[in-house]
């Protein structure tokens, strides 16, 4: 079933296409959602959320533009949410990848020096490599998705990208001596 013929049954109602769509998307929402909040059940139930979301607002969601953007905007909303609220709550902890090995086996397909260098960006930083270099969405989408102008998310990338550079080579000058 192709994309816009399920959104189309979901939005008549249809509970077999969301379902359809759940399976379709869960697995990269979670782990989208994992790269962002930097805590896997934060991030199950950020994902939780998204889904909710979506079903309330399919109705609102425009079929001429891409669905992809959409859902992602929703999503990235519901992480930071997430963020916010157990920052208000608590001091800010983030798991380290050595205490929490199932986020670096599931994230970037084991690439946990790139992982690691990542989740150490701050999320100014992060989440639009995330979308960008993870997702695939264009500067376009991840200012849609973030809302923030291109000429931002184009500065973020950059510096994000500058500093993920300053952080690896060392690694990899390191790897060479080995």
């Amino acid at each position: 079933m192709k994309n816009e013929e399920m959104i189309r049954n979901i939005q008549d109602g249809d509970k077999e296409s969301f379902r359809i769509f759940y399976e379709a998307y869960a697995d990269y929402a979670i782990r989208t959602a994992s790269a962002i909040t930097r805590n896997r059940e934060m991030a199950k139930d950020a994902v939780q959320e998204t889904f909710i979301r979506v079903y309330r607002q399919i109705g609102s969601y425009n079929p001429k533009l891409p669905f992809d953007p959409w859902f992602y905007r929703i999503l990235t909303n519901e992480c930071l949410r997430f963020l916010k609220k157990e920052s208000s709550l608590s001091k800010f902890e983030h798991p380290d990848l050595e205490n929490d090995p199932s986020l670096a086996e599931e994230s970037f397909d084991h690439l946990s020096d790139l992982y690691n260098t990542i989740q150490s960006l701050d999320d100014m930083h992060r989440i639009p490599l995330i979308l960008k270099y993870v997702k695939g969405f264009t500067e376009n989408e991840i200012a849609d998705i973030l809302g923030l102008n291109v000429n931002t998310v184009k500065s973020r990338l950059f510096k994000g990208r500058k500093r993920l550079k300053e952080q690896l080579v060392p690694m990899i000058k390191e790897d060479d001596f080995q």
